[in-house]
């Protein structure tokens, strides 16, 4: 089993890891493209950008692997060879559930140890890179602003021998007023020696600079013009690939392991607390009416804070009255005080509300690369246990259905993945609720399909599920009745009209005890009677079997005239008087039940009517026989 798992597993890991990798690439290609770096760098780009696409890969892997593995073996036949030597498929799956724990047990080491390392050395590469300067390729007939404060054009360019035409130089390095232009009929292009510098040789042509003043004027700007035969500028502009530091990585989220991120969310909680503790000490302290709530004074040295003494008065104070007695001047000063009063207090309260939405975040940041150190085992046993009795149950190998399958799985899981860490990262679930959400919708799923394939149930026969939607819906059977070539017991046509009788009179009984639609109370609490249902349906099959042996061809045709009684759930929805009163009480769905039901009661007494009419016709035809 293990020598059929291994090279299946090894070959969907590394597709799996190519297509992800694929995905990286068209989604930062623009960092990448036009910025003339060398293989060395984008190879390690890759390296990096591949053992951090590790976690997306690995479940997809061994979901396929196993799929693709146990629905060759059932294609084949052969778990059906193991089951009949009495090897049941646990025993068949027990190597391979060896593996994939360890593969689990590995999976976390390598979020713990590798993976950090690996994003840091990633991220940094991927932000040098977007801090480099763009490969020089300046176009024939178009203005270049690549390169920061300068505008180049060039109307042509000899590939050959690497000479400008007609070249336009602006520069506007020291600000738009300053600008300096420069014209030339021709002129070639360099860089130095350590690539910092773009060197540039023009021949024939003119330069123009405005010349400021020092002083403020506003009449007309004089500027220089000199012309020239050759001249030689130097331009900034470094083509070199600078490395960044990793240490500002390093500390964040994507660079620390276990220890290191409860260690990181410990010291924000702390800080919270203490920051906290100190904020609402100073709110107590506020003096909202400038009397001062604690005072300070001195005892053997050392300066002691205590409460300061109740002012009490003897009478409340009209504080509208005392603002009126003051002149029009003073109540603008106080207005405006207690506005800045306000204002600053506002101020103040909200930037402390920033710093606490800071650290907040941090902490959720951290959490959530917690969790995630765990998930990925999980979520390996979890696709193995899918994907081994999905295949065993489906039977089919290859890379068609398996991939199919494997695939909508997988992005069920990421869309589900990715909404959960959304909101956790927003903070609107918690952390381990979004985290932990798809592992938690796909176990059972596991579990289901494992129980289902050491059971041999039929989990993907239509027949079944056929069979399920026409006992929900009430979809109609048809009856097919044959004539029998040989007849043991010969229909008696006494007997058989006074069958038909009596199943007719069962059925005026039935429908003289629901002659109108049921109330919405009524269907909730006791809909059908269930047990004179049944009788009535075991009646009509039982004059239809001894109808079965006529020999009138006639008679057997209208036998399947006779519908089939089944016993619906809409009939008598809920059997528990208590559940009952629950869903009548939730309107919505009490009253799409209710309407649901009730249509099928009509159909229901529809069929009835039919049977008795039925009756009757059978009934004529021994009738006129007789005569």
């Amino acid at each position: 089993m293990l020598q059929g798992f291994i090279p299946m597993f090894l070959m969907t890991f590394c597709i799996c890891l190519f297509i992800v990798l694929m995905q990286f690439l068209w989604r930062y290609i623009d960092e990448l493209v036009g910025k003339g770096l060398e293989i060395s760098v984008i190879a390690e780009l890759f390296f990096y950008a591949a053992l951090t696409m590790v976690p997306m890969a690995l479940p997809l892997a061994i979901l396929l692997a196993s799929l693709m593995l146990f629905g060759n073996l059932g294609e084949r036949f052969e778990l059906t060879a193991m089951k009949s030597s009495g090897i049941s498929l646990i025993k068949v799956m027990s190597p391979l559930i060896v593996l994939i724990s360890a593969i689990s047990i590995g999976a976390f080491f390598f979020q713990n140890n590798v993976l950090p390392k690996s994003q840091v050395k990633m991220w940094t590469l991927l932000f040098s890179m977007r801090q480099k300067s763009p490969e020089l390729d300046i176009p024939e007939g178009v203005f270049y602003d690549q390169i920061t404060g300068y505008n180049l054009f060039v109307e042509k360019k000899n590939r050959e021998t690497g000479v400008l035409y007609d070249l336009m130089i602006y520069n506007m390095s020291s600000g738009f007023n300053n600008s300096n232009i420069i014209l030339a009929d021709s002129g070639k292009m360099s860089f130095t020696v350590d690539k910092k510098h773009l060197f540039l040789k023009l021949w024939k042509g003119e330069s123009f600079e405005n010349l400021r003043d020092q002083q403020i004027s506003r009449g007309n700007v004089p500027y220089r013009r000199e012309t020239f035969d050759e001249k030689e500028i130097l331009i900034p502009f470094d083509a070199n690939f600078n490395r960044m530091d990793d240490s500002g990585m390093r500390n964040q989220y994507v660079g620390k392991n276990i220890a290191e991120l409860q260690h990181t969310i410990d010291s924000v909680n702390v800080r919270i607390d203490s920051i906290g503790t100190q904020y609402g000490q100073q709110l107590l302290e506020i003096d909202y009416v400038g009397i001062d709530k604690y005072k300070n004074y001195y005892e053997q040295g050392k300066m002691v804070k205590a409460e300061a003494p109740d002012y009490k008065i003897d009478k409340l104070v009209d504080v509208d009255s005392v603002l009126r007695g003051k002149n029009l001047q003073e109540r603008q000063r106080i207005v405006s005080y207690a506005i800045e009063r306000a204002t600053q207090s506002r101020n103040e309260f909200e930037f402390k509300s920033y710093s606490f939405a800071d650290d907040k975040k941090t902490i959720i940041r951290h959490e959530i690369e917690l969790q995630r150190k765990f998930t990925l085992s999980f979520a390996c046993l979890i696709f193995f246990f899918i994907g081994a009795p999905l295949g065993a149950i489906i039977r089919k190998g290859g890379i068609g259905m398996p991939i199919v399958i494997s695939v909508f799985l997988f992005i069920f899981y990421y869309i589900i993945d990715n909404a959960g860490y959304k909101l956790a990262r927003d903070g609107r679930v918690e952390v381990w609720e979004g985290i932990w959400a798809s592992s938690a919708v796909l176990l059972p799923l596991g579990i289901f399909l494992t129980y289902k394939a050491v059971n041999d149930s039929a989990v993907f026969k239509p027949e079944v599920y056929l069979d399920w939607l026409k006992k929900i819906t009430g979809r109609s059977i048809l009856r097919r009745i044959e004539m029998k070539e040989v007849i043991m017991d010969d229909v008696v046509p006494s007997e058989a009209v006074d069958k038909l009788l009596h199943l007719k009179q069962s059925c005026i009984g039935f429908l003289s005890r629901y002659p109108k639609m049921q109330s919405y109370y009524a269907y909730w609490m006791s809909g059908y009677d269930k047990g004179a249902l049944s009788l009535l349906s075991a009646e009509l099959e039982s004059c239809v079997e001894y109808l079965g042996n006529s020999d009138r061809q006639l008679v057997i045709n209208k036998l399947m005239d006779y519908p089939v009684l089944r016993s619906l759930f809409f009939y008598y929805p809920v059997n528990n008087r208590i559940l009952s009163f629950v869903i009548m009480a939730v309107f919505p769905i009490g009253i799409a039940g209710y309407l649901i039901g009730t249509h099928q009661q009509k159909a229901l007494k529809k069929d009835i009517r039919t049977i008795m009419s039925v009756s009757d016709e059978i009934m004529n035809m021994y009738e006129e026989k007789s005569e």
